[in-house]
This record gives structure tokens, sequence and C-alpha cells, in this order.
């Protein structure tokens, strides 16, 4: 099953203190910070795995996520864009929900991010429909307690994560 990993958006981040909001989220409890894409993602997945890494690739909120399918065996996450990339505090896109859903079905030992407008008011439906890496900028940075939200959201993708781990 795979487990609940919070990973707080550093576009929320000061970037004028880029290496101390760092730390300041791992501090809080956050598990991951930053997000890489490709234009070929065969071959960067075959060069990263030569190196020893694990692979993520990413869709955005128009690309269908069959594209996706191909790859499911060759990668460790893929990250579903809830909003367009490229600024923070948009709302979170309910219509992506079902991408996530689809790939966790047919991959459910794959780690699957959500990135964009993840909220206190959005973690339950991104966890219901089987996400268990959470990417928030805003509602974690601008709390006034971040490791509070960070404990509710894992809290809530674990709960969810253990449903679909009962459904195998």
């Amino acid at each position: 099953m795979p487990q609940a990993i919070i990973s707080p958006s550093i576009l929320s981040s000061d970037f004028a203190q880029l290496a101390v909001e760092s730390q300041r989220m791992i501090n809080e409890g956050a598990d991951w910070l930053h997000i890489e894409a490709s234009q070929d993602p065969g071959k960067l997945i075959d060069e990263i795995r030569e190196h020893g890494m694990k692979v993520g690739v990413a869709v955005k909120p128009k690309t269908p996520i069959d594209v996706i399918f191909p790859l499911g065996h060759m990668i460790d996450m893929c990250l579903v864009m809830t909003v367009e990339p490229g600024f923070g505090g948009q709302k979170f896109m309910t219509e992506c929900m079902p991408k996530v859903k689809a790939l966790r079905e047919r991959f459910p030992e794959l780690n699957i991010e959500v990135d964009g407008g993840l909220s206190l008011d959005t973690i339950d439906e991104a966890s219901k429909a089987g996400a268990n890496v959470i990417v928030a900028g805003t509602s974690i940075f601008k709390a006034s307690n971040p490791n509070e939200v960070i404990k509710t959201f894992r809290n809530k993708v674990t709960a969810e994560q253990v449903k679909y781990s009962k459904l195998d």
C-alpha cells in the first residue's frame, strides 16, 4: 500500500529565503519538495534508471491520462496537476479526479501525486480518488499551524489508502 506523502509546493514559499523555507517545511513534517518534467519520458526514464534513481512523470489538466498507461509499469510516481502549472493560488480542478481514480485502479502500488489547489476543503476529494502524495503550497505555507495541516492531510490520505488496500 502506498504511504501518505505530503509535499509543500515551494511556489508558495519566500524565494528570497528558499533554503530557510525548505528546511522549515521539512521541520514541520513535510516529506518531499521539488518536481521535474520532461518532453521525452521514455528516454529520460532509461537514463534515470541507469543512475539508480526513481522516476516520476507529470500530466497537466488537459492531458488525457491514457498517455501514462504505457509508462505505468516503468515509473514510481505520477503527478496529476489539478491546476494549470505556473503560478500558485489557483482553484482545485475537480475534473482531474477521474484521472487519479483511473491510475489508482490500474496501478494500485503507484505513488499518485496531486498538485494544485489542495486545501482542507479539497483533500477529501483527492484522497478518495486515490491520491497518496499531496502537494500543497498556500494551504500549508500560509497556515497559522502548518504542522496541523500536514498532519490532517496525512491522516485523511492514510485512511483512504487503507480502504483501497482492502479492495485488493
